[in-house]
Formats: C-alpha cells, sequence, structure tokens
C-alpha cells in the first residue's frame, strides 16, 4: 500500500514540474513511508525515495519504513542537501503550508544551488482520499470512541466537574487501547456551551443544563473526532429548540454528501436552516473538516470550499449553535464518502437524550 502512495508524490513531481519533493510533515512521512516516528524527512527524487534520520531514530527506520534507502545524518539540512547532490536534483519542492520559515531560509541559504520551491495544493490533496487500510483503522477509532463513552455516560450528571467527564473519557479510550486522545477534549455544560472550544473546565454540571462533549483518539496513528450534546434533567424549551435545529442541520447536511457534491453546498445545507430558524448569527465556524493521520486534514467543508466531495474522502458534519449566555449545541459524525452517497463511520446516536438527574 506505501508503494503505491509513493506513485501519489511522484505525480505530485511531475504536476508541479520538480525534480525532487523533501516531505518534513510528520503525518505525509507516515503516510509514504510508514515511519511513525518523530523526526526525519523523505526524499523522493527521480523515482527513489529516500528516508533520512538521526541516531535516534536509525534502528526503528530500518525495521519500519519502505524506502529505497534508510540513511543517518548528523545535520538534518547538511544531509537532505547531500542526498539531492548525489541525485543530480534542482528544483525542489517542499510543503510550505507546514515548514517552518526558518528551515526555509536555511535550506535557501545552505542549499543555494537548488531552486526551493513552496507547494501547498497540491500537497494537501495528496492524502485526501483514504485507501481501504485507512478506512479500516478510521472506523476501529470511531468503534472505540461508541463503546468507552456508554462507559462514561453515567457519570454525566449534576455535580460532576466537566474535567472529570473528560478524564474518565481518556482513560476509558486508552484502556481499551487508544494509543493517545486525539486533542483536548471539549466538555462544555450550561452557557460554556456557547464556546465552540470550550476545554473541559472544573466548572460542575448543573441540572437543567446541555452539555456538549467533543472527544476523540488517536489508534495506529488515525484519529475519531466525534461531539455529542446531551440535556442533563429537563431543559427550557429554547435550549431543546437549538438542540433540534442543530440536529436538523446536520442530517441536512450528511444527506447532500455524495460524489461530485461541491464541499461548499454541503456546508450551505447546513448553514441555510440553521439561519431560515433564525440562528445563522450563532454559527460561525465551517461545518466540517477532513480527518486521518491529523484531526484537521483536507478537505474543508465550509463557505470557502472550493473542491467536490470525491469517492473516499473522510470528513466531519458538525453545525452548531453557539449563545452566549445562554449556552450552546454541536452535534457531529464523521463521514466517509461512498459511490452512491456517504456512509457514517461514528456510531454515537445525536438524537435528543435526556439524562437523569
Amino acid at each position: 500500500m506505501v508503494n503505491k502512495r509513493i506513485l501519489l508524490a511522484e505525480e505530485l513531481i511531475k504536476t508541479c514540474a520538480l525534480d525532487a519533493f523533501v516531505f518534513f510533515h510528520l503525518p505525509n512521512i507516515r503516510y509514504l513511508s510508514g515511519f511513525s516516528g518523530t523526526d526525519g524527512v523523505l526524499v523522493v527524487v527521480g523515482g527513489e525515495t529516500g528516508f533520512l534520520t538521526d541516531s535516534r531514530y536509525t534502528t526503528q527506520a530500518r525495521q519500519q519504513v519502505v524506502a529505497d534507502s534508510v540513511r543517518e545524518y548528523r545535520v538534518k539540512i547538511d544531509g537532505i542537501l547531500e542526498f539531492l547532490a548525489e541525485k543530480g536534483a534542482v528544483r525542489v519542492g517542499f510543503e510550505s503550508d507546514t515548514l517552518a520559515y526558518a528551515t526555509v531560509s536555511e535550506l535557501r541559504e545552505k542549499g543555494g544551488a537548488y531552486e526551493w520551491v513552496p507547494v501547498s495544493r497540491e500537497v494537501k490533496s495528496l492524502r485526501c482520499l483514504k485507501d481501504e487500510p485507512e478506512i479500516e483503522v478510521l472506523e476501529q477509532a470511531a468503534a472505540l470512541n461508541a463503546v468507552c463513552f456508554e462507559e462514561i455516560l453515567s457519570e454525566i450528571r449534576p455535580g460532576a466537574r466537566e474535567v472529570d467527564i473528560a478524564l474518565a473519557l481518556e482513560f476509558a479510550l486508552k484502556h481499551r487501547g487508544a494509543e493517545e486522545k486525539a486533542f483536548d477534549f471539549i466538555v462544555a455544560s450550561g452557557v460554556r456551551g456557547a464556546l465552540p472550544h470550550g476545554v473541559a473546565s472544573s466548572k460542575t454540571i448543573a441540572a437543567g443544563e446541555l452539555v456538549t462533549v467533543d472527544f476523540g483518539c488517536r489508534l495506529n496513528g488515525y484519529h475519531s473526532d466525534e461531539t455529542v450534546t446531551l440535556a442533563v434533567g429537563e431543559v427550557s424549551p429554547r435550549l431543546r429548540e437549538m438542540h433540534d435545529v442543530v440536529l436538523e442541520a446536520h442530517d441536512r447536511a450528511i444527506d447532500s454528501v455524495r460524489p461530485g457534491a461541491a464541499l461548499r453546498d454541503i456546508d450551505a445545507a447546513a448553514r441555510k436552516y440553521i439561519t431560515d430558524c433564525g440562528f445563522g448569527d450563532y454559527f460561525g465556524h465551517g461545518t466540517g473538516h477532513g480527518l486521518g493521520l491529523e484531526v484537521h486534514e483536507s478537505p474543508s467543508v465550509s463557505p470557502r470550499a472550493d473542491e467536490e466531495a470525491r469517492e473516499g474522502m473522510v470528513f466531519t458534519i458538525e453545525p452548531g449553535i453557539y449563545i452566549p449566555d445562554v449556552g450552546g449545541v454541536r452535534i457531529e459524525d464523521t463521514v466517509l464518502v461512498t459511490a452512491g452517497g456517504c456512509r457514517r463511520l461514528t456510531r454515537i446516536p445525536k438524537g435528543f437524550r435526556t439524562l437523569p438527574v
């Protein structure tokens, strides 16, 4: 599978009229070579791949990496330039969206004989379509979400602290095999629900509040991402209305996902409904984002998106309403674009649910 992915990198080189490409971004390196460490570079040039790293990872790389050669460097930039010189490359691409400016400056200063070409769009699309092994592990990560959420559901009750809910969920995920949490979990209750990124705090949950839980895990390098909003006891009619509107917007967006659908139109399916219901001023972020080796990757599902959905894309659908001093609702599922539409990878039911007090 990795060998097939290298063909995508070679196609990128041809499309951008390059002689070589140096990959620094670790998710891209893992995708193209299998390396799961935290430092190294992958150079693709002339139909050949070279993985370069330091002494900390040489043994791991030789066991793990799929490449034509694995080399050890003492100074990263020097190792890259030496490899390129051997291959006779001149026009060399790099990942402009993720590579630090200081590193680019050093490449240009030390490697003045080369033309360093920033590449953005083509790199973003490199991992955009998931293959079967990727889909399988994404499904496994999503299944882990569902099992662990049910395990800790009874702990979401009046008097519990948001941070304790987040900790219980993280423990459950790791206990069942997750490598790591995908991000700092959002547990936002009551008025804190109006914070789209309301990371769990010491606030205690009270009866009559909505609680938004946004969480995920990393499994074999791939991430899950899912958001549930629950009622703790009876909530006000306004809060219930907010939940119903977001759920309908979420469902409409998912129903619009199919190959060839403009990603901005999928966003619009959710956004228009929320606006028509009078809550348009309270939904500011995009409807979704790609998911895979990174929690946020291509494609983007937003009003500014300029791509179409394609079979094999995996992205979230997560509309929300956030009203200051009132509360908030977000409902999120991860979907896979299929030939006939889409399939949800996440499994937790998203209908309105009231927890006992």
